[in-house]
């Protein structure tokens, strides 16, 4: 269920019964978050609303305590927490069977099965840090990059060349960039902080190797403040690209999480559990194949002293919690739900996995919005040409993925919509295409329209006889904060921190509260 797939309240219930006892619910939820996200525990089945068990959740903190190097306890004590808390690599930890970590113990480095067949590779920069990263000098970005290549070289008979511009078929094996939200790839970042970047293993397809950082970040060189440097990133993304998967050994550059600056980049070396790792995979330096021709030696500008370290600057904490419910819009996007609260949002996968335990500004993500957007009133994605629209007050926009068309936003009015005494609709509070039957419905006060969208794109038919009262849909809220649809036909309702089920084919309804962190459920 969604209250299921964002809180996991049954399973606070059941760390609770492991015998914690001083984090807050919340932290709870975030810890099974985080654990179902990096491969730990199984994501949670959102048909079934099938919760972890004791024993998996204490095996899984135990794993996951085992490869971060803290003491075993099975509890979500404050180390394991402050480790959660760090910025990391968003490839998860586990990535084959379950004794693999067993086997780590030993053999600390992980392969993925995937290698380059060749030791020529090629690589290519697309797009340079935007000027939130001021830390940064554009012109530095290139040498950095190389340079962290060559700490892989340095121990292989790999050489690697950079080929400039170009687009994706120029851009050689891999592709280097800085993206935000979704960036084409399947995988789209979360905003500053949690994920930092990722990197695709080697393969015969397109994006192989690519190599993506996340610009919501701010990078730096050399900086160990509240920026990220940029060469530990680099360095840890391309032993992906080149087919590593994370370690669980300290020292390793590959462990999942981010370990700050690691000083002077031109003398640094690979720990001995990356280098073992990345010469089983391609073979020592020494006795080497020389490297195939590519042109002219790339010659990178000279890299400066990094600066000095500035004195840490904490983030800011005053976010919403995603368990207080609340919500002032839901909708389902892309196979994905995204709950509005406030000038933020959180998104859940199609594992039901949180593709981050912080929210996003909306206003970073959704191109288009007004600047210093405070509040989404309803937002629903349009079958007939996937189409995302949005609702604030007397106007509404149509995006096409994450911007918005240019000749939005327009009025409300032009939806048609009056209330049953003559005036117009002023706002849309919820709404939502219902799988059962294809049309759009949208509600404000007690009433709701209903529209026909399944003709010629942006073609909208306001059908006769509307609005109609709210109170139809018996058994849920008149007034709903939103709604959303499965393509199973189920309708959820949303109001406070509750939610109602609208079975496909018949009127049973399922509620659903949150009450001091304890799901209670009947049926009406």
């Amino acid at each position: 269920m969604v209250y299921k797939m964002l809180c996991f309240i049954g399973s606070v219930i059941m760390f609770i019964s492991v015998g914690l006892s001083s984090p807050v619910p919340d932290q709870y939820s975030r810890g099974v978050d985080w654990l179902s996200r990096y491969g730990y525990l199984p994501p949670p089945d959102s048909r079934t609303g099938k919760l972890q068990t004791r024993e998996g959740i204490e095996k899984a903190l135990r794993q996951m305590q085992r490869f971060g190097g803290l003491k075993e306890t099975g509890i979500l004590d404050k180390a394991t927490l402050a480790l959660m808390s760090t910025p990391r690599c968003s490839l998860p930890d586990i990535v084959g069977p379950e004794d693999m970590l067993k086997r780590r113990r030993k053999k600390r480095y992980a392969l993925s099965g995937l290698r380059w067949d060749k030791t020529h590779i090629t690589w290519s920069l697309h797009s340079l840090p935007s000027s939130k990263s001021q830390a940064l000098r554009p012109e530095l970005v290139e040498p950095i990059l190389a340079q962290a290549f060559k700490v892989w070289s340095d121990v292989t008979p790999l050489h690697f060349q950079f080929i400039h511009g170009g687009g994706t078929e120029e851009g050689g094996d891999i592709r280097v960039s800085f993206s935000q939200s979704f960036h084409d790839d399947g995988y789209p970042f979360d905003g500053k902080g949690g994920t930092l970047a990722h990197a695709f293993f080697p393969g015969s397809a397109d994006i192989s190797g690519d190599t993506h950082f996340d610009d919501e970040e701010i990078w730096s060189y050399g900086d160990d403040s509240d920026s990220t440097d940029l060469f530990t990133v680099a360095v840890h993304e391309f032993g992906h690209a080149l087919g590593l998967s994370h370690s669980s050994s300290d020292p390793s550059i590959m462990q999942p999480y981010y370990q700050g600056a690691v000083g002077n980049i031109q003398t640094y070396k690979l720990p001995t559990d990356d280098r073992l790792g990345i010469q089983t995979l391609y073979g020592t330096k020494e006795g080497s194949i020389t490297p195939q021709p590519g042109g002219p030696t790339t010659r990178h500008p000279h890299l400066p002293s990094p600066p000095p370290p500035r004195p840490t600057r904490h983030p800011d904490r005053s976010l919403p919690s995603r368990c207080e419910g609340g919500f002032d819009a839901v909708a389902n996007i892309r196979g994905e739900v995204f709950f509005f609260k406030g000038p933020y949002f959180w998104r859940i996968q199609r594992s039901g996995s949180l593709v981050s335990l912080s929210p996003a500004l909306i206003q970073n993500f959704w191109i288009g919005l007004p600047p210093g957007t405070k509040k989404i009133d309803a937002v629903y994605e349009r079958r007939s040409d996937s189409h995302i629209i949005f609702f604030i007050g007397n106007q509404y926009w149509v995006f096409k993925d994450t911007k918005s068309l240019p000749e939005y936003p327009r009025p409300l009015s032009e939806w048609g919509m009056r209330m049953r005494d003559g005036q117009e609709a002023q706002r849309v509070e919820a709404a939502f295409v219902w799988a059962h039957n294809g049309k759009t419905y949208l509600f404000s006060g007690k009433e709701f329209w209903r529209f026909d969208e399944g003709g010629k794109e942006s073609e909208r038919k306001l059908e006769r006889d509307y609005p109609k009262d709210a109170t139809l849909w018996v058994g849920v809220p008149p007034d709903p904060d939103d709604i959303i649809s499965w393509e199973s036909g189920d309708a959820y309702f949303f109001k406070g921190n509750s939610y109602w089920v609208l079975k496909r084919g018949g009127m049973e309804q399922e509620t659903r509260s949150l009450i001091r962190g304890v799901e209670i459920a009947a049926v009406l």
